[in-house]
């Protein structure tokens, strides 16, 4: 079976002033469809320079990345975008618009795209907040809101960029247990950008612990755990195993 995302021996450097990085270097990996790949790593080790090729959003100045075999050279509704900031939201939008907004972009019947936001507002628990715009919500419901907007387009792929970084602790947990409500029921693929190793042993089938300078993809880790997860001793075997990947003890 071929790889829903294949990422082969990817480079990417930026030049300022003169001066060229490299950001991220040699990174090798398969992705398989309808998996949750998480990348996992220290700020500044290349994790969102990663994701942004493969939304599209840069284009890598070595190697090739592909989606179901065809090459990844700009952004496209194959693959939904979902962010840390709320501020990714259109603020003069109610929440049921900015669900639409993608599929009336598309040139989709007003009628269609209503119905299908309405059963993804209802889909990511928000029913009732159809009328509200995004200064009304809290943090949670407006990533709520990003998930059910990027799920409009019927992307092939949902990738998500911290999502759920500014939220505080128990919100996040709701939030995960939504997206992985969402998962079961859709079969996305999902790339998801962490810097928490809790958070990557939850959702992830498998786990890509990255290093910085330049940004490495060192170690590849399959999580077989059962979901739900439990935070077990076999759970804090892994937490310490990876925790020792980030600290440099192999």
């Amino acid at each position: 079976m071929s790889a829903h995302i294949k990422i082969d021996a990817i480079e990417k450097s930026f030049t300022t002033a003169g001066d060229t990085s490299v950001a991220v270097a040699a990174v090798n990996v398969e992705i398989q469809r309808g998996e949750i790949f998480c990348l996992l790593g220290p700020s500044g080790c290349g994790k969102t320079t990663l994701l942004n090729m493969i939304a599209g959003f840069e284009r890598p100045t070595k190697g090739a990345l592909t989606i179901t075999d065809r090459p990844i050279t700009r952004p496209g509704p194959d693959r939904g975008v979902i962010f840390q900031s709320d501020t990714a939201l259109f603020g003069w939008l109610t929440t049921l618009e900015n669900v639409t907004f993608g599929p009336r972009m598309k040139g989709e019947a007003a009628k269609a795209s209503e119905a299908k936001a309405r059963d993804l507002i209802a889909l990511v628990g928000l029913k009732g907040a159809e009328s509200k715009y995004p200064r009304e919500l809290s943090g949670g419901m407006k990533q709520r809101v990003q998930l059910a907007r990027a799920l409009a387009n019927d992307p092939e792929v949902l990738l998500m960029d911290e999502p759920f970084g500014a939220l505080d602790a128990q919100t996040r947990r709701v939030m995960q247990r939504e997206v992985l409500k969402i998962w079961r029921e859709t079969g996305k693929t999902i790339v998801m950008v962490t810097h928490d190793i809790d958070e990557a042993i939850v959702m992830a089938d498998r786990i890509g612990v990255m290093s910085a300078g330049p940004g490495r993809l060192d170690t590849v880790i399959d999580v077989d755990f059962p979901r739900p997860r439990v935070r077990d001793a076999a759970f804090g075997a892994l937490f310490e195993r990876i925790d020792g990947l980030l600290a440099g003890v192999h």
